[in-house]
């Protein structure tokens, strides 16, 4: 870890980013808005996961968005992809090493919800983990007892709402619910999720948030919808559904993300 974030600051050269966002689906054209951007492959840095998903990319990208100063994991690896849960833990403890207060974290879901059809964008204000697993397994000290009443940051999730409003963008909220993948989930799963309290489900960000917390760091979530869940369309989902259409409601959780970072 030490050594990435060497390879960070030597990278940034003085910049220093409060803000990083992790880019999930749909969202990686983002940093081709970047100026002065700094491209490090994850590769280069020491602990960073190599994602094998296609439509991840793998880099770390540092620069101004409209002014901002901003850092962003392009890409991210996956608990289905090895069985590790705690495999983005060495990524967030750079950006923590790196002085990053900050944390937002954007993916791709299936609703549960038909008013909130692929190409919406849903804040999370909670989540469910059913994957039956956690990040901090194995942690040995008493600080893996993470508290997580307020996982999202109330503060955060008023000035994303706030820039949705100004931005003329509607801005769907509920509660996100992490399965393991990497299969997607039967209907009687999502009738079951339903039941649960969840409006949309997915195979990411939930064990970020736990690292995220277990560092101090504040939090702020959105998915960009891309399907409607298992059961409701009559449909079978599928990889290349998630990938076709991401970029639709991608393109307006980066407005939203752009007004709530440069209009602070």
């Amino acid at each position: 870890m030490n050594q990435a974030i060497s390879v960070l600051v030597n990278k940034l050269e003085g910049l220093a980013p409060k803000t990083a966002i992790v880019l999930g689906s749909g969202l990686g054209a983002v940093v081709d808005e970047v100026s002065d951007a700094a491209h490090v492959p994850y590769e280069d840095l020491e602990g960073f996961p190599h994602s094998g998903v296609s439509g991840h990319a793998a880099q770390v990208v540092a620069g101004k968005w409209d002014g901002t100063p901003v850092l962003f994991l392009s890409g991210r690896a996956h608990y289905y992809e090895n069985g590790d849960a705690s495999v983005m833990r060495a990524p967030l403890e750079t950006l923590h090493g790196l002085g990053i207060k900050r944390l937002i974290l954007t993916n791709a879901a299936g609703s549960l919800r038909s008013d909130m059809p692929p190409g919406s964008v849903m804040q999370i204000t909670d989540h469910i983990n059913f994957s039956g697993t956690n990040p901090l397994f194995g942690e040995p000290s008493d600080r893996r007892f993470v508290g997580l009443t307020n996982a999202y940051d109330a503060t955060m999730r008023d000035e994303m709402r706030a820039a949705a409003a100004r931005a003329g963008l509607e801005l769907h909220q509920g509660v996100y619910m992490w399965f393991s993948g990497p299969s997607f989930e039967t209907p009687a799963e999502i009738g079951m999720a339903r039941t649960f309290g969840a409006d949309a489900v997915g195979m990411s960000t939930v064990p970020e948030v736990i690292l995220a917390r277990f560092l101090g760091l504040d939090v702020a979530a959105a998915s960009v919808i891309t399907n409607l869940a298992a059961g409701m369309s009559g449909e079978e989902i599928s990889h290349q559904e998630t990938k076709d259409m991401a970029p639709l409601g991608g393109k307006r959780l980066a407005a939203i993300l752009r007004e709530m970072l440069t209009s602070r």
